[in-house]
C-alpha cells in the first residue's frame, strides 16, 4: 500500500509500504516566509504600519497534512510571536472544518469582528486566501499581506493582481509519477529502498518516502514557476479583469492563442 499525497497514521502493527508526497512541513515554512516577505514589502511601502497583529485560518482538523503546513509555518512565525519587540501578534487562529471556503469566510469574518487590528494573515490555501480576500472586498477594506498554496488559477489571478501576496506550487505531475513508479516496483517485487529520499514515521514505523520539492510562488516568479512547467498557462489565468494584470506578451505564445481560440 502506498500513501499518495497524505500520510496515513497507524496505531495497529498493519501499515503502509511507502508516502510519497510532498514535503508539507516545508510548504508551510514557505507560506511563513512569504508572510513575512510580504509584511516587509507592506511596511516599506507604507501600506502596513505599527504592529503587525495576524489572524490565521489554517487547513481542516481532521487532515496531517493542514497538520504540517500549520507547524512549518508556526516555526517561522512563532520566533517572531514570542520576540516581545518584534510587533509580530497571533490575535486569532482558526481550523477551517473541511477546508470549506464559505466556513472560512464566516471563520474570518468572526476573526476581524473581534479583532479589527487584523492586517495580515496566514492562510493554508488559495481558497483560504480567498475567503480573507472577500472579507476584505465585502468591508471594503484594503488588501493585506496573506498567504496562499496550491497555484489554482484563482490563486494565480489574486497574486498578479495583489490581492494575494504568495501561493505554492506542488508539481503534482512529478508527485503523481513518483508514485507511480514505486507502484510499478512494489507489483515487480524491486528492492524500492534506493528510491526513498527519506522516512517518516506513520505511528509504527519510519515508512520509505519520496518527498517532491516544492515551490513559493509570488507575481515575481508565476512566468518561470507554474506558467514554464506547463501546471498553468496565461490563456486560463488572463481572463477577465486578470488581463490588465498578466505581461504584454502573456497571449502571444501559439499554445495560449491556440487555448484561447478553442475556449472561446
Amino acid at each position: 500500500m502506498i500513501d499518495y499525497d497524505r500520510l496515513t497514521l497507524f496505531t495497529t502493527a498493519d501499515s503502509s509500504d511507502f508516502y510519497v508526497s510532498f514535503d508539507n512541513v516545508a510548504v508551510g515554512k514557505a507560506q511563513g516566509q512569504g508572510l513575512v516577505d510580504a509584511v516587509k514589502a507592506a511596511q516599506a511601502a507604507g501600506t502596513l504600519k505599527g504592529d503587525v497583529n495576524v489572524g490565521i485560518l489554517n487547513g481542516s482538523p481532521t487532515d496531517n497534512n493542514a497538520t504540517l503546513f500549520s507547524q512549518g509555518a508556526h516555526s517561522i512565525l512563532d520566533p517572531l510571536f514570542n520576540d516581545t519587540t518584534s510587533g509580530w501578534h497571533n490575535v486569532a487562529e482558526q481550523s477551517v472544518d473541511k477546508w470549506d471556503n464559505q466556513v472560512a469566510l464566516t471563520d474570518f469574518t468572526q476573526m476581524v469582528t473581534a479583532h479589527p487590528e487584523i492586517n495580515a494573515a496566514y492562510a493554508a490555501n488559495d481558497g483560504l486566501a480567498q475567503a480573507v480576500i472577500t472579507e476584505r472586498q465585502n468591508d471594503g477594506l484594503p488588501f493585506i499581506p496573506v498567504t496562499g498554496q496550491d497555484a489554482t488559477v484563482g490563486g494565480i489571478q489574486n497574486v498578479l493582481a495583489g490581492r494575494q501576496s504568495m501561493t505554492v506550487y506542488k508539481a503534482v505531475k512529478a508527485e503523481a509519477e513518483n508514485a507511480a513508479a514505486v507502484a510499478i516496483a512494489l507489483v515487480k517485487g524491486t528492492d524500492t529502498s534506493s528510491m526513498a529520499s527519506s522516512t517518516i514515521n506513520n505511528g509504527m514505523k519510519d515508512e520509505p518516502s519520496v518527498v517532491v520539492p516544492v515551490v513559493a510562488v509570488t507575481a515575481d516568479n508565476v512566468a518561470s514557476s507554474v506558467i514554464a512547467d506547463g501546471f498553468r498557462t496565461w490563456a486560463e489565468v488572463c481572463v477577465g479583469e486578470f488581463a490588465t494584470f498578466c505581461p504584454a506578451d502573456a497571449m502571444m505564445t501559439p499554445e495560449a492563442t491556440a487555448e484561447a481560440t478553442a475556449a472561446s
